[in-house]
C-alpha cells in the first residue's frame, strides 16, 4: 500500500492585498494552506522581502552594514534607488527614524518631504513605517497618507490609541494599513475588528504583530503569527484573515551578536557572516510561521532568504 502524506482540509483563507500602483504592484496574502504546505493548498502570491530605508543617514551601523549603501547612505531616495536597481528589490520600506520624539524629533512637514522624494524615485510599493509614538505618528503618519495619495502605500504602525485618525486618513486617500499590536493574538483581532468598524475594507488591510529577533523574543512572535494562521485557516476567524507584515531589520540589526568582533570575542567567528546569518534565520523562521512579508536591511542576507522562497514554492 503506498503511503499518504496526511493533509488537513483548511476551511479558511487569507484575503488579498495589493499594495503599490500597476505595473508594479505587489499582492501578498490568498493563502488557502498554511506556510509552505503545498501540498495541501495553495499559496497564490509568494512572500515577499522589502528592502529596508532610513528617512536619514544612520550614524550607529556596523560598517558591514553600511557597506553595501556607502556611496547613497546619505540621500534616502537614492538609497532606495540603488536598492530596486542593484539588489531587485520589490517593496521599500521606508522608516521615518528621524521623526522619533526620543531622537532627532523632526518635524513632520520636513519628514514628509523625505517620504515624497522616495516615493517619487522608485517605480516599487512603499511601504512607510513610523516612530511607533502614537502622538508623533498620528500627526505624520496622517500626512504621509495625504501627500501619498494615487500611490496606494501601507502606513503604519497604526495602534489602538491612534487608529481613529490615521485610518480615517488612510481610507480617505486609499492607502492600506498596517495594524499594529504588540505580540497577542486577541489585540490584534481586537484591532482589526475596530478598523473594520471605522470602515477599512478588507483588501486594504494587514498586521503588524510586532516582531522579536533571534535570541530577543522571536519564540514569540512565531508562537502568535501561529496561532494567527491556524485561528484563520482552520476555525474560520474571519478577523485574523489578513496578510501579515514583520518589521524586523531593526531588531536584529540592534542586538549585541551584530556588533561584537571577532577581535572582541574571537569565539564569535566572523561579525559580518554571523549578523548576515541572524538576519536570515529570523526572516525565514517568521515566513515559515506565516508572515507575508519580511522587512531587511542586508543585501546578502535578503539573497538567502529569497532562495529559500524560490525552493519552498518551486
Amino acid at each position: 500500500m503506498a503511503f499518504e502524506i496526511p493533509k488537513i482540509k483548511y476551511t479558511g483563507k487569507i484575503r488579498e492585498v495589493t499594495i503599490g500602483i500597476p505595473p508594479n504592484e505587489v499582492t501578498i496574502g490568498g493563502e488557502s494552506c498554511y506556510p509552505f504546505y503545498l501540498f495541501e493548498g495553495d499559496m497564490p502570491y509568494k512572500p515577499r522581502v522589502a528592502f529596508e530605508v532610513w528617512d536619514h543617514e544612520p550614524q550607529e551601523w556596523q560598517s558591514w552594514a553600511v557597506e553595501p549603501f556607502a556611496d547613497v547612505i546619505h540621500s534616502p531616495s537614492a538609497w532606495a534607488k540603488k536598492c530596486v536597481e542593484s539588489y531587485g528589490a520589490e517593496i521599500i520600506a521606508l522608516q521615518l527614524k528621524s521623526a522619533d520624539p526620543n531622537g532627532m524629533n523632526r518635524d513632520v512637514e520636513e519628514v514628509v518631504s523625505v517620504v515624497k522624494d522616495v516615493i517619487n524615485s522608485v517605480n516599487v510599493p512603499v511601504i512607510v513605517w513610523g516612530t511607533a509614538n502614537d502622538e508623533k505618528d498620528t500627526a505624520l503618519l496622517r500626512r504621509v497618507a495625504e501627500v501619498c495619495e494615487g500611490k496606494n502605500v501601507a502606513i503604519g504602525p497604526v495602534t489602538e490609541k491612534n487608529y481613529k485618525q490615521i485610518g480615517a486618513m488612510a481610507i480617505g486617500y486609499n492607502q492600506v494599513v498596517l495594524a499594529s499590536t504588540p505580540i497577542d493574538v486577541n489585540l490584534a483581532k481586537q484591532l482589526n475588528i475596530l478598523l473594520g468598524n471605522l470602515g477599512v475594507k478588507d483588501d486594504k488591510l494587514a498586521v503588524d504583530p510586532t516582531t522579536g529577533g533571534l535570541g530577543y523574543g522571536l519564540e514569540y512572535t512565531y508562537s502568535v503569527i501561529e496561532r494567527d494562521r491556524m485561528a484563520a485557516l482552520t476555525q474560520e476567524d474571519v478577523k485574523l484573515q489578513y496578510p501579515i507584515v514583520c518589521n524586523l531589520a531593526n531588531e536584529v540589526w540592534k542586538t549585541k551578536e551584530t556588533k561584537v568582533t571577532k577581535e572582541e570575542d574571537p569565539k564569535m567567528g566572523d561579525e559580518k557572516k554571523r549578523a548576515i546569518l541572524m538576519e536570515g534565520v529570523t526572516a525565514m523562521t517568521l515566513l515559515i510561521a506565516g508572515a507575508d512579508i519580511v522587512i531587511m536591511r542586508h543585501p546578502d542576507s535578503v539573497a538567502l532568504v529569497k532562495e529559500m522562497i524560490k525552493e519552498l514554492t518551486a
